[in-house]
């Protein structure tokens, strides 16, 4: 069977593998993890609720250290927001992300947003970086790296 409707992509194929470049190269260097969520609406008013219950969904609380990080994005209705588990929240406060938030939408205002969510990818990886360095005898990708897209 095949569809007559071609689903919409996102973003292009070099696009996509900037962000999942950007995901590997955050993650290489410590043990914490980044996903990034991708979809047209939110259905939430608050998009961070969203990011919670995916983060929730994705079962990402259950990384070792609690120190998974979430970027959702909604880009027709032009919300996002950046999810952090405990343990990488505790150490980096509310203000970290408030600042990493801004920068991702000042990218996002020129509609550079694979851009945007690539560096703040870099940024994110450089945190858990600094408070979750790479470990060679236990690190271990607990989660993919790609992107999830939803509707």
């Amino acid at each position: 069977m095949f569809s007559l409707f071609k689903k919409k992509e996102f973003f292009s194929k070099e696009e996509n593998e900037k962000i999942v470049a950007a995901i590997r190269n955050a993650e290489k260097c410590t043990s914490g993890e980044v996903r990034v969520f991708v979809e047209s609406k939110c259905k939430f008013i608050d998009p961070l609720d969203r990011a919670i219950k995916i983060f929730s969904k994705l079962k990402m609380q259950n990384t070792q250290d609690r120190n998974a990080v979430l970027l959702y994005v909604a880009l027709k209705h032009r919300k996002l927001a950046v999810y952090a588990d405990s343990g990488i929240h505790e150490k980096v406060g509310d203000q970290f992300w408030k600042e990493v938030v801004n920068k991702i939408l000042s990218h996002f205002s020129k509609e550079n947003y694979a851009e945007g969510i690539s560096q703040c990818i870099k940024e994110i990886g450089e945190a858990l970086q600094e408070n979750f360095p790479y470990n060679k005898d236990t690190n271990k990708n607990e989660l993919p790296d790609e992107i999830i897209f939803g509707k």
